[in-house]
């Protein structure tokens, strides 16, 4: 199989999609499965994901280019087989980690980011409430070590589209736990609720897309908690189903914030690359203030996962 030649898993993946939809659709409405569905948003998530497929289609050769670009940079050249596909599936699961932390942590990519973070509902379909302008972020860069080493693009993408095929079922409260093995290696439904929770404990958690190692690893891992039952959605929630919105609102945010009278480089450059929350006068809540507010209130949390680093006094 030449390079050119690998199947977009993504693409033949669409039926698969929308038969899971509509059965775990079936399950919630019949009482059979546990979850939420509520018709709009499920709505807005599918259009969110129509428009993801369109700009990607249309920007994806642009941006292919330009890992095209660093292939004769190289310093190996490994071939497609069974051992390099694994390499390169385990290498990109790593970098999609730290890709998606920094969506988190820098709000010039957490503007892009938080589109699939925007529903209060947790189902199939939010797997599919994708943005509609990730390549422009540049976040892709992070991808460039891969090339150098020796993984054709090609290889890469097909990778990612197996990645992202994985991040789909976990996007459900139809399955509560897995095995514990299971649960102790690969990313599942129970630690993603975790990443996409609001509550305090929970914020800039589980950023795993296929092997929940990496969280383990870096300490970013807070198990889902029975007694700390999951809410969906954004610190301040949108309250709209309008896709334009949906897709544009911390844009048109981030802008407003940067070009405010009177401020400094550096405050500026904090609204841009700071913590999602920052603020110059500290009118907002970052996630670490939120954490302290919280162990404020209830000092019994402490040390309790997700409150294991000892937090700042809330101002």
């Amino acid at each position: 199989m030449e390079f050119h030649d690998f199947p977009p898993v993504t693409t033949y993946a669409a039926p698969f999609f929308v038969l899971s939809v509509v059965l775990e659709w079936w399950g919630v409405k019949t009482g059979r499965f546990h979850g939420r569905y509520e018709t709009k948003d499920a709505f807005t998530s599918l259009a969110m994901g129509i428009g993801n497929v369109v700009v990607n289609t249309l920007t994806a050769t642009v941006f292919f280019w330009l890992l095209i670009v660093a292939w004769p940079y190289r310093v190996l050249t490994l071939p497609y087989t069974w051992w390099s596909f694994l390499a390169c599936f385990v290498l990109y699961d790593f970098i999609y980690y730290w890709k998606h932390r920094f969506a988190h942590r820098a709000r010039w990519w957490w503007m892009e980011h938080v589109t699939h973070h925007s529903s209060e509902h947790y189902n199939l379909t939010t797997a599919l409430r994708q943005p509609w302008f990730g390549p422009f972020t540049g976040l892709y860069i992070l991808g460039l070590p891969m090339v150098i080493l020796g993984f054709h693009p090609y290889l890469i993408g097909f990778a990612a589209g197996w990645n992202l095929l994985y991040q789909f079922w976990i996007h459900t409260e139809a399955i509560n736990r897995m095995p514990k093995w299971f649960e102790a290696v690969m990313n599942t439904p129970s630690h993603h609720r975790v990443h996409h929770a609001t509550n305090p404990r929970y914020l800039d958690t589980n950023y795993a897309g296929v092997f929940i190692v990496w969280d383990r690893i870096f300490g970013t891992f807070v198990p889902e908690l029975d007694k700390d039952r999951v809410d969906y959605g954004l610190v301040h929630n949108l309250a709209t189903f309008n896709p334009l919105r949906v897709a544009f609102h911390e844009w048109v945010g981030l802008f407003r914030d940067v070009t405010q009278p009177g401020l400094t480089l550096r405050q500026r450059l904090g609204y841009g690359f700071g913590p999602p929350g920052y603020s110059h006068d500290g009118s907002r809540d970052t996630s670490e203030r939120i954490k302290a507010q919280h162990l404020a209130r209830h000092p019994e949390d402490a040390g309790t996962p997700g409150f294991e680093t000892p937090r700042p006094p809330a101002e």
